[in-house]
């Protein structure tokens, strides 16, 4: 049963914004911490933002000032507003969810719930 699904991935030039946004089941969306992770050919997965159910966020250092995650809690969604994109942004990005930030953080192999992934590929 999917319970995570991704959408907003595509292709834009540098400079540019996607708008990617994770839909979620009310019980998994009311109960978890919910974050965005990306994984480019050859490298780590990265945790690049994450939100909890009271809307406290943290972001990668990489993406700081760039990225916004935010919640839409009557639609069960969490967003991720890209902007200033760069060609080093391109990655798959996974939605996913778990009750620990802990977790999420520094074992994300542990982590409970996730999207199919989207691609997001930023041309220079």
């Amino acid at each position: 049963q999917v319970q995570l699904v991704e959408s907003g991935g595509g292709l834009v030039q540098a400079g540019g914004s996607l708008r990617l946004s994770c839909a979620a089941s009310r019980s998994i969306f009311s109960r978890n911490v919910v974050g965005w992770y990306r994984q480019a050919p050859g490298k780590q997965r990265e945790l690049v933002a994450t939100i909890t159910s009271r809307g406290t966020t943290t972001y990668a250092d990489s993406v700081k000032g760039r990225f916004t995650i935010s919640r839409d809690n009557p639609k069960n969604t969490v967003n991720l507003q890209m902007n200033s994109l760069k060609p080093e942004d391109t990655a798959v990005y996974y939605c996913a969810a778990d009750r620990l930030l802990p977790t999420m953080r520094v074992v994300p192999s542990m982590v409970s719930y996730w999207g199919q992934g989207t691609q997001v590929t930023v041309s220079s």
